[in-house]
């Protein structure tokens, strides 16, 4: 079992900047891959980023591109989500979620194993 707290959300305004927090707990060593999903509502959940605990790869969704930077520091068993040019369309629940099957699909929902229980993200234009 994976345990996933996410923290960091907030009201921020456009163009502001704001780091989201990812802790991990219980069998971490076995995660291949940490990612960040998005919910805005009546919105499917959607990828954002996503690393590899080993080597520290990473993917992006098209939209965030340049604007976010996904991070991770091993020792404190984290992962951050760093957001910088904030966008009204940004404003969504955030959840961090972990694979431990290695995967192939890391931009799918059904991709990850373990779920966070989300954090509120609030644009305002």
């Amino acid at each position: 079992q994976v345990q996933l707290v996410e923290s960091g959300g907030g009201l921020v305004q456009a163009g502001d900047s704001l780091r989201l927090s990812c802790a991990a707990s219980g069998r971490t060593f076995s995660s291949y891959r940490m990612a960040w999903f998005r919910q805005a509502p009546g919105k499917e959940r959607e990828f954002v980023a996503a690393i590899r605990w080993s080597g520290g790869s990473t993917d992006y969704a098209d939209s965030v591109k340049g604007r976010f930077t996904v991070s991770r520091d091993n020792a404190k068993n984290t992962v951050y989500l760093q957001m910088n040019s904030l966008k009204s369309e940004d404003t969504a629940v955030y959840y961090c979620a972990a694979d431990v099957h290695y995967s192939p699909n890391y931009y799918r929902v059904s991709g990850y194993d373990f779920w966070g229980q989300g954090t509120q993200v609030t644009v305002s234009s």
